[in-house]
Protein backbone atom coordinates (compact mmCIF):
# COMPACT_ATOMS: atom_id res chain seq x y z
CA UNK A 1 0.00 0.00 0.00
CA UNK A 2 1.32 3.36 -0.96
CA UNK A 3 2.82 5.80 1.54
CA UNK A 4 -0.13 8.17 1.79
CA UNK A 5 -2.61 5.40 2.42
CA UNK A 6 -0.28 4.10 5.08
CA UNK A 7 -0.27 7.58 6.60
CA UNK A 8 -4.03 7.85 6.70
CA UNK A 9 -4.20 4.34 8.12
CA UNK A 10 -1.78 5.46 10.81
CA UNK A 11 -4.22 8.21 11.75
CA UNK A 12 -7.05 5.70 11.79
CA UNK A 13 -5.02 3.66 14.26
CA UNK A 14 -3.70 6.49 16.43
CA UNK A 15 -5.25 6.23 19.88
CA UNK A 16 -7.83 3.79 18.58
CA UNK A 17 -6.27 0.83 16.81
CA UNK A 18 -7.65 -2.10 14.93
CA UNK A 19 -9.64 -4.86 16.54
CA UNK A 20 -6.63 -7.17 16.49
CA UNK A 21 -4.54 -4.63 18.37
CA UNK A 22 -7.30 -3.84 20.81
CA UNK A 23 -7.54 -7.49 21.72
CA UNK A 24 -4.02 -7.21 23.11
CA UNK A 25 -4.41 -4.03 25.18
CA UNK A 26 -6.55 -2.97 28.07
CA UNK A 27 -9.50 -0.91 26.93
CA UNK A 28 -10.13 2.41 28.71
CA UNK A 29 -13.10 2.62 31.00
CA UNK A 30 -16.02 4.74 29.96
CA UNK A 31 -15.58 8.10 31.70
CA UNK A 32 -18.80 9.86 30.66
CA UNK A 33 -22.54 9.42 31.12
CA UNK A 34 -24.28 11.74 28.70
CA UNK A 35 -23.65 11.99 24.95
CA UNK A 36 -25.14 14.65 22.71
CA UNK A 37 -24.67 16.11 19.25
CA UNK A 38 -25.52 19.68 18.32
CA UNK A 39 -24.66 22.76 16.28
CA UNK A 40 -21.84 25.19 16.97
CA UNK A 41 -20.28 27.99 14.97
CA UNK A 42 -18.85 26.33 11.89
CA UNK A 43 -20.63 23.01 12.08
CA UNK A 44 -21.67 20.31 14.53
CA UNK A 45 -19.97 18.66 17.51
CA UNK A 46 -20.35 15.71 19.84
CA UNK A 47 -20.24 16.37 23.56
CA UNK A 48 -19.49 13.97 26.40
CA UNK A 49 -21.02 15.26 29.62
CA UNK A 50 -21.25 18.65 27.96
CA UNK A 51 -17.62 18.78 26.79
CA UNK A 52 -16.85 18.74 23.03
CA UNK A 53 -14.72 15.78 21.97
CA UNK A 54 -11.20 16.18 20.62
CA UNK A 55 -8.99 13.97 18.49
CA UNK A 56 -6.90 11.40 20.39
CA UNK A 57 -3.46 12.31 19.04
CA UNK A 58 -3.22 16.05 18.51
CA UNK A 59 -6.19 16.93 20.76
CA UNK A 60 -7.83 18.98 18.00
CA UNK A 61 -11.49 20.04 18.19
CA UNK A 62 -13.79 17.70 16.28
CA UNK A 63 -16.20 19.89 14.31
CA UNK A 64 -17.98 18.36 11.31
CA UNK A 65 -20.02 20.09 8.59
CA UNK A 66 -23.04 17.76 8.60
CA UNK A 67 -25.48 16.94 11.38
CA UNK A 68 -25.76 13.33 10.18
CA UNK A 69 -22.05 12.76 10.75
CA UNK A 70 -22.17 14.21 14.27
CA UNK A 71 -25.22 12.08 15.04
CA UNK A 72 -23.47 8.92 13.84
CA UNK A 73 -20.42 9.72 15.96
CA UNK A 74 -22.60 10.40 19.00
CA UNK A 75 -24.34 7.06 18.52
CA UNK A 76 -20.97 5.28 18.54
CA UNK A 77 -19.93 7.05 21.74
CA UNK A 78 -23.30 6.32 23.37
CA UNK A 79 -23.16 2.63 22.40
CA UNK A 80 -20.01 2.03 24.46
CA UNK A 81 -20.46 -0.09 27.56
CA UNK A 82 -18.27 -0.23 30.65
CA UNK A 83 -15.21 0.05 28.43
CA UNK A 84 -14.59 2.12 25.30
CA UNK A 85 -13.87 -0.17 22.36
CA UNK A 86 -12.64 1.96 19.43
CA UNK A 87 -12.98 -1.01 17.08
CA UNK A 88 -16.73 -0.39 17.27
CA UNK A 89 -16.36 3.32 16.41
CA UNK A 90 -15.50 3.47 12.68
CA UNK A 91 -17.10 6.87 12.11
CA UNK A 92 -15.18 8.40 15.00
CA UNK A 93 -11.93 6.93 13.68
CA UNK A 94 -12.49 8.18 10.14
CA UNK A 95 -13.38 11.72 11.19
CA UNK A 96 -10.41 11.89 13.56
CA UNK A 97 -8.13 10.70 10.77
CA UNK A 98 -9.31 13.56 8.56
CA UNK A 99 -8.88 16.21 11.22
CA UNK A 100 -5.45 15.01 12.30
CA UNK A 101 -4.28 14.71 8.68
CA UNK A 102 -5.04 18.40 8.19
CA UNK A 103 -5.64 20.56 5.15
CA UNK A 104 -2.00 20.19 4.10
CA UNK A 105 -2.78 16.59 3.15
CA UNK A 106 -5.43 17.50 0.56
CA UNK A 107 -3.11 17.59 -2.50
CA UNK A 108 -1.46 14.32 -1.50
CA UNK A 109 -4.82 12.62 -1.03
CA UNK A 110 -5.94 13.70 -4.50
CA UNK A 111 -2.69 12.49 -5.98
CA UNK A 112 -2.95 9.13 -4.25
CA UNK A 113 -6.38 8.41 -5.68
CA UNK A 114 -5.09 9.20 -9.18
CA UNK A 115 -2.03 7.01 -8.64
CA UNK A 116 -4.34 4.12 -7.85
CA UNK A 117 -6.43 4.94 -10.93
CA UNK A 118 -3.31 4.90 -13.11
CA UNK A 119 -2.56 1.30 -12.10
CA UNK A 120 -6.11 0.39 -11.27
CA UNK A 121 -7.59 -2.95 -10.34
CA UNK A 122 -9.96 -2.66 -13.32
CA UNK A 123 -7.11 -2.30 -15.80
CA UNK A 124 -5.07 -5.43 -15.02
CA UNK A 125 -6.77 -8.64 -16.11
CA UNK A 126 -6.08 -12.31 -15.52
CA UNK A 127 -4.85 -14.35 -18.47
CA UNK A 128 -6.60 -17.47 -17.13
CA UNK A 129 -8.70 -19.35 -16.13
CA UNK A 130 -11.33 -18.38 -18.64
CA UNK A 131 -14.11 -18.29 -16.04
CA UNK A 132 -12.27 -15.60 -14.08
CA UNK A 133 -11.40 -13.73 -17.27
CA UNK A 134 -15.09 -13.68 -18.19
CA UNK A 135 -16.16 -12.48 -14.75
CA UNK A 136 -13.61 -9.66 -14.83
CA UNK A 137 -14.76 -8.62 -18.28
CA UNK A 138 -18.40 -8.65 -17.27
CA UNK A 139 -17.89 -6.48 -14.18
CA UNK A 140 -14.95 -4.30 -15.16
CA UNK A 141 -15.50 -3.59 -18.86
CA UNK A 142 -18.94 -2.19 -18.10
CA UNK A 143 -17.49 0.05 -15.39
CA UNK A 144 -14.76 1.35 -17.70
CA UNK A 145 -17.31 2.14 -20.40
CA UNK A 146 -19.43 4.13 -17.94
CA UNK A 147 -16.39 6.08 -16.72
CA UNK A 148 -15.09 6.69 -20.24
CA UNK A 149 -18.42 8.09 -21.40
CA UNK A 150 -18.94 10.27 -18.34
CA UNK A 151 -15.47 11.85 -18.37
CA UNK A 152 -14.82 11.71 -22.12
CA UNK A 153 -11.66 9.64 -21.68
CA UNK A 154 -10.21 6.30 -22.77
CA UNK A 155 -8.51 3.46 -20.91
CA UNK A 156 -6.01 0.82 -21.95
CA UNK A 157 -6.57 -2.43 -20.00
CA UNK A 158 -3.94 -5.14 -20.17
CA UNK A 159 -3.42 -8.74 -19.13
CA UNK A 160 -0.82 -9.90 -16.65
CA UNK A 161 1.20 -7.65 -14.38
CA UNK A 162 3.38 -5.74 -16.84
CA UNK A 163 2.86 -2.00 -16.40
CA UNK A 164 0.50 -0.43 -18.92
CA UNK A 165 0.59 3.38 -18.91
CA UNK A 166 -2.75 5.13 -19.21
CA UNK A 167 -3.25 8.19 -21.42
CA UNK A 168 -2.07 11.36 -19.73
CA UNK A 169 -5.23 13.12 -20.85
CA UNK A 170 -7.30 10.50 -19.03
CA UNK A 171 -5.40 10.89 -15.76
CA UNK A 172 -5.48 14.68 -16.05
CA UNK A 173 -9.26 14.63 -16.54
CA UNK A 174 -9.77 12.36 -13.53
CA UNK A 175 -7.49 14.57 -11.43
CA UNK A 176 -9.47 17.62 -12.53
CA UNK A 177 -12.64 16.01 -11.18
CA UNK A 178 -11.15 16.04 -7.67
CA UNK A 179 -9.75 19.57 -7.65
CA UNK A 180 -12.59 21.16 -5.70
CA UNK A 181 -13.06 18.40 -3.13
CA UNK A 182 -12.32 19.17 0.51
CA UNK A 183 -10.40 17.32 3.21
CA UNK A 184 -13.29 15.30 4.57
CA UNK A 185 -14.48 14.19 1.13
CA UNK A 186 -10.96 13.19 0.13
CA UNK A 187 -10.37 11.33 3.39
CA UNK A 188 -13.46 9.23 2.72
CA UNK A 189 -12.43 8.72 -0.91
CA UNK A 190 -8.91 7.65 0.09
CA UNK A 191 -10.40 5.21 2.57
CA UNK A 192 -12.65 3.71 -0.12
CA UNK A 193 -9.72 3.55 -2.53
CA UNK A 194 -7.66 1.60 -0.04
CA UNK A 195 -10.52 -0.73 0.86
CA UNK A 196 -11.38 -1.51 -2.77
CA UNK A 197 -7.99 -1.18 -4.44
CA UNK A 198 -9.58 0.99 -7.11
CA UNK A 199 -9.34 4.72 -7.64
CA UNK A 200 -11.60 4.38 -10.67
CA UNK A 201 -14.44 2.75 -8.77
CA UNK A 202 -14.04 5.35 -6.04
CA UNK A 203 -14.25 8.27 -8.46
CA UNK A 204 -17.24 6.63 -10.11
CA UNK A 205 -18.97 6.22 -6.78
CA UNK A 206 -18.48 9.88 -5.86
CA UNK A 207 -19.88 10.90 -9.25
CA UNK A 208 -22.96 8.68 -8.78
CA UNK A 209 -21.97 6.42 -11.67
CA UNK A 210 -22.04 3.31 -9.48
CA UNK A 211 -23.92 2.33 -6.35
CA UNK A 212 -21.98 1.29 -3.24
CA UNK A 213 -22.99 -2.34 -3.77
CA UNK A 214 -21.82 -2.23 -7.40
CA UNK A 215 -18.45 -0.87 -6.28
CA UNK A 216 -18.05 -3.48 -3.54
CA UNK A 217 -18.96 -6.33 -5.88
CA UNK A 218 -16.64 -5.15 -8.66
CA UNK A 219 -13.79 -4.75 -6.20
CA UNK A 220 -14.12 -8.37 -5.08
CA UNK A 221 -14.41 -10.22 -8.39
CA UNK A 222 -11.07 -11.97 -7.88
CA UNK A 223 -11.74 -12.78 -4.24
CA UNK A 224 -15.21 -14.09 -4.95
CA UNK A 225 -13.86 -16.31 -7.72
CA UNK A 226 -11.32 -17.81 -5.31
CA UNK A 227 -14.08 -18.41 -2.77
CA UNK A 228 -16.15 -20.18 -5.41
CA UNK A 229 -13.21 -22.49 -6.10
CA UNK A 230 -11.81 -23.11 -2.63
CA UNK A 231 -14.50 -22.09 -0.17
CA UNK A 232 -14.65 -19.28 2.39
CA UNK A 233 -11.97 -18.89 5.03
CA UNK A 234 -13.46 -17.83 8.35
CA UNK A 235 -10.76 -15.30 9.22
CA UNK A 236 -10.82 -13.85 5.72
CA UNK A 237 -14.59 -13.53 5.92
CA UNK A 238 -14.28 -11.68 9.21
CA UNK A 239 -11.70 -9.29 7.77
CA UNK A 240 -13.89 -8.66 4.75
CA UNK A 241 -16.89 -7.94 6.98
CA UNK A 242 -14.83 -5.40 8.95
CA UNK A 243 -13.69 -3.76 5.71
CA UNK A 244 -17.29 -3.54 4.57
CA UNK A 245 -18.22 -1.70 7.76
CA UNK A 246 -15.44 0.83 7.11
CA UNK A 247 -16.52 1.10 3.48
CA UNK A 248 -20.11 1.79 4.47
CA UNK A 249 -18.99 4.43 6.97
CA UNK A 250 -16.94 6.22 4.31
CA UNK A 251 -19.92 6.07 1.95
CA UNK A 252 -22.15 7.48 4.71
CA UNK A 253 -19.76 10.41 5.12
CA UNK A 254 -19.91 11.13 1.40
CA UNK A 255 -23.69 10.94 1.35
CA UNK A 256 -23.97 13.26 4.36
CA UNK A 257 -21.65 15.80 2.74
CA UNK A 258 -23.47 15.54 -0.59
CA UNK A 259 -26.80 16.16 1.17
Amino acid sequence: MRDQLEDIQKHLDDGYGRAQHLNRVELPKRFYKDVAAGPVDGGFVVTLDGRPVRTPGKKLPVVVPAAAIATAMAEEWAAQGEFINPATMPMVRLINSAIESGEASVPAFREEIIKFAAGDLLLYRAESPQELVSEQELAWDKALVVLARHFGVSFQPTTGVRHQPQPKSTLDRLAESLVDENLLVLTALVSITGLTGSGLLTIGLWNKLFSPDQVWTAAHVDEDYQISQWGQDEEAAERRAMRRVEFDIAVAVLEALRA
